[in-house]
């Protein structure tokens, strides 16, 4: 999980260009594919081989921002005759675009990701795949790699199994248009059961210790002038929802491999002197935890709205560093099998259109269905995915951070001196004057330090800006 998930919207340009243009050289973020990539992209979206399954009939529908084209999971939703629920959840099947050792397959292992930038995104695959053939747009009839994952009544899972499959979308939703359509009666069943099965595996997800941290979302809209700005967006239940659909794929993946002997999974260490950390800032948010209440409780009882709680929350993203890829063959099960903030063993599998290491997953879980050895081009790749996919998260955190703090300069750089109204949001522990801030208005996020005395952790502080320039990609405060 990002520590401010960024997502930007319109085209403005100046006063941001030359700064993202440094930025993108300084990290050499890949440009323009290749022509053999293109050229082999556009050969394999003509003529992608036909699955043997046709599952066309079956009304799909996706649930994304509104400007997203590159869709990799399409969904339906049943009862179960006698009680229980049916997912069936489709995901894009970029394996049968992609074909090992080509010239698509070694460039997708050297973007590893897709990159987001305010004006722009560095896609991993060409956008005639990405965007087109191999996405799941609506009323087009594309291969997916379609799992059906049965639960009981109480939202547990009962079978899994994935089978490659020709499906076809019926809609694209939004997730606002998806709150209003189940908040107000008027959500067709297989959209109205999406809250039934989120809430339930949310339900399951605090007994079995899990956590999902409500941490706004950190949007750069475009102002009416022309000019960027970031402003914050709070979930929604139904982006929980969706989520819960996404995390209860990962998880049946994770045990389909897990079973099978060969896989690579999500993992997460649970943490340990972090927490104690935390204790000593809830107690300096005059947050009441008292040491019988599990952590995982604690979280869901706080109040974004709240300051103090809202500080809480940022902090608990520094438990969800620290996760990375673990890869088992053999039949040798790995030390660690879990993700801690899921509980349970997990696995990327659902984004193979934005994530190299989804593709894998697939292929790998498709094999363990049909109880076949996986294919010889998975297993070479295996060994080497956790760097590259450490590498390609790393530079995808970098480019998420710097974009944020570049906006954010170019927001305020005709502002140097002013003041503004600020919560104190994360202190360092070794230099309690020295910390973070957020803003009231504009929704900035950014360093202070200057101080001299201790920064009163999640109160209120007048502060001055002194520092706002994007080449130099930095906000700077200090209390005023």
């Amino acid at each position: 999980m990002p520590l401010r998930p960024l997502r930007a919207t319109g085209a403005a340009r100046e006063p941001l260009g030359a700064a993202l243009h440094d930025l993108r050289e300084r990290l050499d973020v890949p440009r323009e594919f290749p022509a053999d990539v293109l050229a082999e992209a556009a050969a394999a979206a003509a003529a992608p081989p036909p699955p043997a399954c046709d599952a066309t009939d079956l009304p799909l529908f996706t649930i994304d921002p509104p400007a997203s084209t590159d869709l990799d999971q399409a969904m339906h939703l049943a009862r179960r005759p006698g009680g229980g629920y049916r997912v069936t959840y489709a995901i894009a099947d970029v394996a049968a675009f992609v074909a090992p050792g080509g010239a698509l397959d070694a460039e997708a292992h050297r973007r590893v990701t897709t990159l987001y930038f305010p004006d722009d995104r560095t896609p991993l695959h060409p956008p005639v795949l990405s965007e087109g053939a191999a996405s799941l747009l609506p009323d087009r009839t594309r291969p997916a790699a379609l799992w059906t994952i049965d639960l009981d009544a109480d939202g547990r899972t009962v079978a899994a199994d994935v089978v490659r499959a020709l499906v076809r979308s019926r809609a694209k939703l939004d997730y606002a248009g998806v709150q209003r359509a189940i908040d107000d009666g008027t959500a067709e069943e297989p959209l109205a059961l999406l809250r039934d099965i989120g809430t339930l595996r949310e339900r399951l997800e605090r007994e079995r210790g899990g956590i999902s941290l409500d941490v706004p979302e950190q949007e750069i809209v475009t102002t009416a002038d022309g000019d960027y700005a970031p402003t914050f967006r709070a979930p929604l239940p139904a982006d929980s929802w969706n989520a819960q659909i996404s995390l209860l794929t990962g998880m049946a993946a994770a045990d389909l491999m897990l079973t099978a002997g060969t896989g690579v999974l999500r993992t997460l260490p649970a943490p340990d002197g972090a927490v104690g950390r935390l204790r000593r800032t809830a107690k300096a948010l005059r947050i009441d935890w008292p040491h019988h209440v599990p952590y995982s409780a604690l979280i869901r009882s706080l109040d974004p709205e709240n300051p103090h709680h809202a500080a809480f929350l940022q902090e608990c993203t520094t438990l969800l560093r620290g996760a990375g890829y673990t890869v088992f063959t053999g039949g040798e099960r790995p030390a660690l099998t879990t993700h801690a903030a899921v509980a349970a063993p997990y696995t990327h599998c659902t984004a193979p259109l934005r994530r190299l290491v989804d593709r894998y997953a697939s292929e790998l879980c498709l094999a363990a269905c049909a109880g076949q050895d996986p294919p010889a081009w998975v297993l070479a790749a295996l060994p080497a995915l956790p760097k590259e996919m450490a590498d390609g998260t790393r530079r995808a955190n970098t480019v998420e951070r710097e974009c944020v703090d570049i906006v954010e300069a170019a927001l305020l750089r005709h502002r140097i001196g002013d003041l503004f109204d600020a919560v104190v949001v994360d202190v360092k522990e070794h230099d309690p004057a020295t910390g973070t801030v957020q803003l009231t208005d504009p929704a900035v996020v950014a360093r202070i330090e200057g101080g001299t005395a201790a920064l009163p952790l999640g109160e209120p502080l007048r502060v001055r800006l002194t520092q706002a320039d994007p080449g130099r990609a930095k906000v700077l405060f200090a209390p005023a």
